[in-house]
């Protein structure tokens, strides 16, 4: 199966525990997911590996909606699982502590279903775009949080 893969690196003036605090909880993902529009927990209690969130996404003019489940989580890394008839979304997300803020790697592997494997050269553009674009807008978020 063909996938889309695209992975960045980066450094934020941000408290690595604080920024992995935030970006542990999905339903954070309307401030740091250009794509994301909304973004709901599913299930109650505390964060952790089983949790749910429903996230309705649009990227260029095509929504989409996934249900998003958080399938590892460690001090320093978390990722999620996305499905729906279409795609498998995988968001791997880790943050260490460098210096005065955290060095961001993000992860991010989407694998389309059925018909959409058509689109996929084209989404793959758009993918890396849709990286770019989030690389700034995590980074700003997670700046933001040291004020």
């Amino acid at each position: 199966m063909r996938m889309i893969h695209v992975t960045r690196s980066f450094f934020v003036n941000a408290n690595a525990e604080r920024a992995m605090t935030f970006i542990r909880d999905f339903s954070n993902a309307e401030q740091w997911d250009p794509g994301t529009q909304r973004c709901q927990r599913l299930d109650s209690g505390e964060l952790g590996v089983g949790s749910r969130w429903h996230n309705e996404s649009k990227l260029i003019v095509i929504p989409a909606e996934l249900e998003y489940e958080l399938i590892e989580l460690t001090d320093r890394r978390v990722v999620f699982r996305g499905e729906n008839s279409s795609a498998i979304s995988v968001d791997d997300i880790t943050i260490e502590p460098q210096g005065n803020g955290a060095r961001v790697t993000y992860d991010a592997q989407v694998t389309f279903k059925g018909a959409a494997k058509l689109g996929e050269p084209v989404m793959h553009l758009v993918f890396r775009k849709l990286a770019a674009d989030t690389v700034k807008q995590l980074s700003n978020t997670l700046h933001s949080l040291q004020r």
